[in-house]
């Protein structure tokens, strides 16, 4: 009986702890990503009239959370994309409450592709929480995924969540 029971209960807590990485849609805007839990998305437009998808949901003590634009004017040129992106993570930071940020690093190109820009940062919000953002660009797209705890961060999980986005294929 003690042979059954061990592996038995070994199995369960495996699968009750494990989470699992899925694709998933952003809503109607082309764009996907990996996460370990489903966001509702929220639709929303900009000033500009470009879309604006948002979404959120937790595993654990972790939020997810994910926003895409679909924008209405793209920009054609990738410095000026990366410097809308920023822009817009500046913005973030005023809407989320953030008060210390460690500074943007840039370089990032989603899956190696050069037509692409990304920046991260790690900031703190009033509430004392650790967050973790990363946002893309291909000038068409704005996507913004970031995680937040007040523990500290599973950074591997949410390297892997960070690096989920997806743009719309191109044809």
């Amino acid at each position: 009986m003690k042979k059954i029971i061990l592996p038995l209960l070994l199995l369960i807590s495996c699968t009750a702890f494990s989470q699992s990485l899925k694709k998933y849609p952003v809503s109607k805007s082309g764009c996907s990503y990996y996460n370990y839990c489903d966001a509702k998305f929220d639709a929303s437009k900009s000033q500009d009239s470009s879309d604006i998808y948002t979404g959120e949901c937790a595993v654990s003590d972790v939020t997810y959370g994910i926003i895409c634009v679909k924008l209405l004017n793209t920009v054609a040129d990738l410095q000026m994309a990366e410097d809308l992106l920023i822009a817009y993570m500046d913005f973030l930071k005023q809407s989320f409450e953030i008060t210390s940020t460690a500074g943007y690093g840039k370089g990032h190109r989603l899956n190696n592709n050069e037509s692409t820009r990304g920046i991260i940062d790690y900031w703190k919000d009033k509430e004392n929480n650790n967050w973790k953002v990363k946002g893309w660009t291909d000038g068409k797209h704005i996507g913004v995924l970031y995680a937040y705890t007040n523990k500290a961060l599973p950074e591997q999980k949410v390297n892997v969540f960070l690096d989920g986005f997806r743009l719309p294929e191109t044809k």
